[in-house]
């Protein structure tokens, strides 16, 4: 099992910045896929950004250039740093973590995920 707890989301304006947090707990896999995924009401759950097993990240078109992901060396917290936030960023955010896959997670990367935190909301106000 992995416990997976995020942080940070908050109410912001058009163009400002949040850092979000994930705190991983638990039994963990030497080359864990973690990454970041949002649902905003009525949409369906698109993935944000990602960390392959090898520690490479990946990101949706959508956000690239404006979010980083990244994690501390012990790996047992995953950030998700959103820059130039705009209305359309507005959703429940969650972390996700699991294994290595044969298949291809939404980022490119060979990935699943399995383990899912509970979410924390982002909005943005234009």
């Amino acid at each position: 099992q992995v416990q997976l707890v995020e942080s940070g989301g908050g109410s912001v304006q058009s163009g400002g910045s949040l850092r979000l947090s994930c705190a991983a707990s638990g039994n963990t896999w030497s080359r864990r896929c973690m990454g970041w995924f949002r649902q905003a009401p009525g949409k369906e759950r698109e993935g944000v950004a990602g960390i392959d097993g090898d520690g490479t990240p990946r990101y949706a078109n959508s956000v690239k250039g404006r979010f980083t992901i990244s994690q501390d060396n012990a790996k047992t917290t995953l950030y998700l740093e959103m820059n130039s936030l705009k209305p359309e960023d507005s959703a429940m955010y969650y972390c996700a973590a699991g294994p290595p896959s044969l298949k291809r997670d939404p980022f490119g990367a060979r990935c699943q995920y399995v383990y899912w935190g509970q979410g924390t909301q982002v909005s943005v106000s234009s």
